[in-house]
């Protein structure tokens, strides 16, 4: 699936990740140290890695989206 143009999450610099085994279940917490975003998600500890990742880096890329298209929200 080709991306959109113009449509795409925003580009996200660097991006730390903490990821936590909680029974059967992979709890992640993806961070932007420039702006102090904060998004978790909870994923399926049989996905590799690098998809966990991507989906987490997603979903901080839309978070910080939304916070962008509110000026004045906290």
């Amino acid at each position: 699936m080709g991306r959109r143009q113009g449509g795409g999450p925003p580009q996200l610099g660097e991006v730390l990740f903490e990821f936590k085994r909680i029974g059967n279940i992979l709890r992640v917490t993806a961070i932007d140290p420039k702006s102090g975003t904060e998004v978790i998600m909870i994923a399926d500890p049989r996905y590799n890695q690098i998809t966990i990742k991507r989906m987490a880096a997603r979903k901080l890329a839309y978070v910080m989206a939304k916070k962008h298209e509110k000026p004045g929200s906290t």
